[in-house]
């Protein structure tokens, strides 16, 4: 769905689009325009019965990273924007850098940041509405740094009583984590119900990390 062109995308505008299920994109990072998208199938991440494997656990559970949150948003898209091992190019150009940053000055706009012995070496960001979560993109500069981003970002929308975690598309990736597809008219039923909800973010202190055994338990808890 095109139509976004130089037309200047407030914050606002860009909430109220979130919870009509429409996001914007750029063709490149070099590109000074965005459009529209709204996608015929939907990827979903789910928030209760997300699957994490044993290996992965392990990982989590060791704390051989130290995960935040909301600490550097700038890093955290420089990270996100830059070509990496999986890709040669990137959508996230200079507008939705500002944009998002806008948000994120906001409440909206979240990051998830996963350090080792103080070095950003992985992370994701997404834009939180109501009891909805859209993720936007994530990046690893070391194995397994995205993956357990992803772990303490479901663990805390679980915790906080968030609805529905949005990946915009499927990936062969995500779909080891238990992601699926439906059609848009779920979506839509989906997202309305969340947006009128009310998740909690900062249901975990934001300034000090949390560990894995806690990103793990809340995870196996029964659902509230």
């Amino acid at each position: 769905m095109h139509g976004g062109g130089m037309i200047e995308i407030t914050p606002d505008i860009l909430l109220r689009a979130y919870a009509a299920g429409i996001f914007p994109m750029a063709e490149s990072a070099q590109d000074t325009s965005l459009f529209w998208v709204e996608p015929r199938e939907r990827g979903i991440i789910p928030i209760e019965g997300f699957h994490v494997g044993k290996r992965l656990a392990r990982t989590v559970r060791s704390d051989e990273f130290a995960v935040r949150v909301d600490g550097d948003f700038d890093a955290v898209i420089e990270g996100c924007a830059a070509p990496g091992p999986d890709r040669d190019r990137t959508w996230i150009n200079e507008r939705i850098r500002r944009l998002y940053g806008e948000l994120f000055d906001l409440g909206h706009c979240h990051t998830v940041e996963v350090y080792r012995e103080g070095r950003l070496v992985g992370g994701l960001y997404g834009v939180s509405l109501g009891a909805a979560f859209f993720g936007e993109s994530m990046f690893h500069l070391e194995r397994d740094a995205s993956k357990v981003a992803l772990v303490h970002l479901v663990a805390r929308l679980r915790r906080g009583g968030y609805a529905l975690l949005d990946t915009q598309f499927l990936t062969t990736h995500l779909a080891q984590f238990g992601a699926y597809e439906v059609p848009r008219r779920v979506y839509r039923r989906m997202l309305a119900e969340a947006v009128a909800g009310a998740g909690d973010w900062g249901v975990w202190p934001m300034d000090e990390p949390v560990s894995g055994a806690a990103a793990l338990e809340a995870l196996a808890a029964p659902k509230p």
